[in-house]
């Protein structure tokens, strides 16, 4: 850390990072990283956040301030849950009722920093209208993706889509073509939502794509080796710099951000298991099923015989805040399975006992499951998570997605297929090596380390007052 300051003159210990996540626990974690990998290099920290899922400024160290927005703003339809809500109409409410409130606390900021010392605004891409905000009091911005590049190039290339009339389907037959410029995507990648209007699907990544556009520069957690020619198409198109510098959570040690408190006693249970015996389940913070789902989902881990670990959020069941397993469920699992209400993803999937993961496959589990070699059963449900599930099985090779109706039969196949059968173990060895790969672009004189250097030259390189 002396030594970053020391290197740029002791300007970075001067300097302070004005930072806006979204909302949702997907897009505070890799800003968070972000703001810690900045941390670490000597720069000050100021947290932007909104009024509701806001981070605990207790658990951070000195040199960061949390900023609390929109206080009082009305926000029950601002927090979608499960996997049928109006997640674009989310994001478009948030950036409209937050707009106004942003400014003042924007401007406030500018003009109790006494040192002039703020150089710019890292900004969540789905935030748009603080970009605008922060265009108009003179505020350079740079924006992080919390997705991988290549749900950025589908962004861009969804309006050309719906002009040629794929989208949204118009039929059933037209969900399986595949669409040549975005291999291997099928139309049915590309519908985000089933229950959020077109219209405001469109808006939404106009705006995302919008925020790239008009930024300093576009910053991702992914890495070249994993994504080197969506990355170089997001370069050829935006017309702003492009910082792959990924994965963030491995280069960043500050503190979890999780909304929910995890059960870490899943950690002694794997520690009694056989290596790479044990499937881990967990579909994210915001993904839900129903109760047909859960009960099929449950038998067929049951009949697997596989040792699973289980994550069950209490809303996890549609419309429900109970969750009530199958008759004789903990009877058939004892030894075998565990269920958590949360679990701290990120050391279990670098457990030695886990040999597979069943996810949502939303770009933090995602990564992190490649990070550890992981190979994955793949169960997308919305906006970019059936692009990654697509990724991980036809260009990654490193797990399979588990299609159509949830049945126990098809569950206890795809399970010891993944655990057991050598298909799987194919997989783990492809998934290994792009572990292997993650770890040395995060080393000094890899590709993400050197990106690192070059954000944060960028960003030493601003004016140090506005």
């Amino acid at each position: 850390m002396a030594s970053a300051a020391e290197s740029s003159g002791g300007a970075t210990a001067t300097r302070r990072v004005l930072m806006f996540p979204l909302p949702f626990q997907g897009h505070l974690n890799p800003m968070l990283q972000l703001a810690d990998v900045l941390h670490a290099r000597g720069l000050r920290v100021t947290i932007f956040h909104a009024a509701f899922n806001a981070p605990d400024p207790e658990r951070y160290p000195a040199g960061y301030r949390f900023v609390p927005v929109g206080a009082g703003v009305p926000t029950a339809d601002l927090v979608p849950t499960g996997s049928n809500a109006d997640f674009a109409g989310a994001v478009l409410r948030i950036n409209e009722r937050l707009q106004a409130p942003f400014q003042d606390s924007l401007r406030a900021v500018l003009e109790e920093d006494e040192e002039g010392a703020a150089v710019c605004l890292v900004l969540d891409s789905n935030l748009r209208g603080m970009q605008v905000v922060a265009d108009r009091l003179g505020v350079p911005t740079l924006v992080l993706r919390t997705a991988g590049a290549a749900c950025l190039v589908a962004f861009m290339a969804f309006p050309a889509l719906c002009d040629k009339g794929l989208l949204p389907p118009q039929d059933h037959s037209q969900l399986n073509m595949p669409l040549d410029d975005l291999q291997p995507l099928r139309v049915r990648d590309m519908v985000f939502s089933t229950t959020s209007p077109h219209e405001t699907i469109s808006t939404c990544l106009e705006c995302i794509v919008e925020s790239v556009r008009c930024s300093s520069g576009v910053i991702f957690s992914t890495f070249c080796d994993l994504e080197d020619v969506e990355l170089q198409k997001v370069n050829d198109s935006v017309g702003v710099p492009v910082y792959a510098i990924g994965p963030l959570h491995k280069i960043s040690s500050g503190p979890q951000s999780s909304l929910l408190a995890p059960d870490r006693t899943c950690l002694d249970w794997l520690d009694k298991q056989e290596d790479e015996s044990v499937l881990f389940v967990s579909f994210g913070s915001l993904a839900s099923m129903d109760k047909e789902e859960l009960m099929e989902t449950a038998l067929g881990l049951a009949n697997s015989r596989i040792p699973f670990l289980w994550v069950i959020r209490h809303d996890l069941l549609h419309g429900s805040e109970k969750v009530g397993l199958p008759d004789g469920f903990e009877e058939a699992v004892q030894g075998t399975g565990m269920v958590v209400s949360w679990a701290p993803q990120q050391e279990v999937l670098g457990h030695q006992a886990v040999g597979g993961f069943w996810t949502h496959n939303g770009w933090n589990s995602t990564l992190e499951s490649i990070s550890e070699g992981v190979p994955m059963l793949c169960r997308p449900h919305f906006a970019d998570q059936m692009i990654n599930a697509r990724y991980v099985q036809e260009v990654w090779k490193i797990g399979f997605e588990l299609e159509g109706k949830l049945e126990r039969g098809e569950i206890e196949r795809n399970v010891r297929n993944l655990l057991c059968q050598e298909v799987g173990g194919e997989m783990r060895r492809r998934a290994k090596d792009l572990k292997d790969k993650a770890t040395r672009c995060i080393k000094k004189g890899g590709s993400s380390q050197t990106r690192v250097d070059l954000l944060v030259n960028f960003i030493t390189s601003l004016p140090s007052s506005i």
